[in-house]
């Protein structure tokens, strides 16, 4: 039996799947099992950053899995205290303390809490074309309504509003006396890949400053060298009170984390919590991938495999082409039609790519990716439009 039919057998039928069994990776090339060759640029919707088979993530796996895989934190671990040491030569000095736990829509969903208890507030603003999550506080500052859909369209979370991204104007009638925090995305991903203006990012800065909201800064997808810094907050010279973390942190294995400044106060003993957030398994896997980001100097990278792949996208003549944008290794381009076709068509022509609404495809390949590998995917998406 084939392995699609195997996973159809029993899978819960929420994932909308292309026919394609992927069985092995290594750096940015993926195989299928009857071993044809696939440049990824979906990289785990942004987990794979580092690539795939890293020896050093998988090494560092292998030995914690012998040693201690699980260990809560109702005790201390050396794996643990090692991260945070890490994580606290990446962060801002504000943003001193951290919560480890499993996933982006986790570390959302913290954020919001977090936020409401430190401010004694309920109201959450968050930008159109957004999106945090499918938790049911996440979903809430989610944009698209068709995931809410199946929820019968009411509030998920009582008080949740969302304003025009980039419109820099309306931020001060949105964010008030009433409001708890305010959450963006420094380049919004499923919304179609737009980066945030400087005069937008600047503007709810001092609106949440003047009105007492914390700002969140979601870099769930963004973060660990995506845009050609370690965080995109370093490209916009910011610090948020809360941000969010997760996907590539720790080299494809499952964690999140929530950094946050000393003016979110003191949290109440017991409040929140997580089984697996900050295990040792994904804190020694994070230490590697962390380590690995470094020594391959990955921002770099995204930097410079960024500027090729946005030229090269740019430089396709096609009437088909709206709009090219992007940051660092994070570029989509809109079609002026449902970028679906495209996208089957680059499979089909070796290059597994993402989209981010009905019209655009966007490129989210691990940053190990080679120029020549660039190459190829401008070479295959000029292709696909022609």
């Amino acid at each position: 039996m084939s392995i699609q039919r195997r996973e159809d057998a029993h899978t819960s039928g929420l994932y909308q799947k292309r026919p394609l069994a992927i069985v092995r990776g290594d750096g940015a090339r993926v195989w299928d099992r009857e071993g044809n060759e696939y440049t990824d640029c979906v990289g785990g919707q942004g987990s794979a950053n580092l690539g795939h088979g890293n020896v050093a993530v998988a090494e560092a796996i292998a030995h914690q899995a012998r040693t201690l895989a699980s260990c809560t934190e109702l005790f201390y671990n050396d794996r643990r205290a090692e991260l945070y040491d890490v994580l606290a030569t990446l962060l801002p000095k504000e943003l001193d303390r951290v919560f480890l736990c499993n996933s982006g829509t986790e570390a959302i969903e913290g954020a919001f809490k977090f936020a409401r208890m430190a401010t004694a507030r309920t109201t959450i603003v968050a930008t159109m074309r957004a999106f945090h999550g499918k938790t049911m506080g996440a979903l809430a500052a989610t944009w698209g309504p068709e995931y809410r859909e199946t929820l019968g369209g009411e509030a998920l979370f009582p008080g949740t509003r969302h304003v025009p991204f980039n419109k820099a104007e309306a931020l001060d009638a949105a964010i008030t006396t009433d409001t708890a925090a305010f959450v963006i995305e420094l380049v919004q991903g499923e919304g179609g890949v737009r980066p945030a203006n400087a005069e937008f990012v600047r503007e709810a800065v001092r609106v949440c400053r003047e009105r007492g909201a914390l700002l969140i800064v979601d870099e769930v997808q963004t973060g660990f060298c995506r845009t050609g810094t370690m965080f995109a907050i370093e490209r916009y010279g910011i610090v948020p009170d809360i941000l969010c973390l997760a996907k590539s942190v720790a080299g494809g294995v499952p964690m999140g984390a929530i950094a946050f400044s000393r003016a979110v106060g003191d949290l109440p003993k017991r409040s929140h919590s997580t089984t697996f957030g900050g295990n040792p398994l994904a804190c020694a896997a994070a230490i590697a991938a962390i380590g690995e980001m470094r020594r391959l100097d990955l921002a770099r990278c995204a930097r410079e495999r960024g500027e090729q792949l946005f030229d090269g996208l740019r430089g396709i003549e096609s009437p088909r082409i709206r709009e090219v944008r992007g940051l660092g290794l994070l570029v989509g381009i809109e079609l002026k039609e449902n970028a679906g076709p495209a996208i089957k068509r680059l499979q089909d022509l070796g290059v597994l790519a993402l989209g981010a609404g009905p019209t655009v495809v966007r490129y989210l390949p691990p940053l190990v990716i080679t120029a020549d590998q660039v190459d190829a995917v401008i070479r295959a998406t000029a292709e696909a439009l022609r």
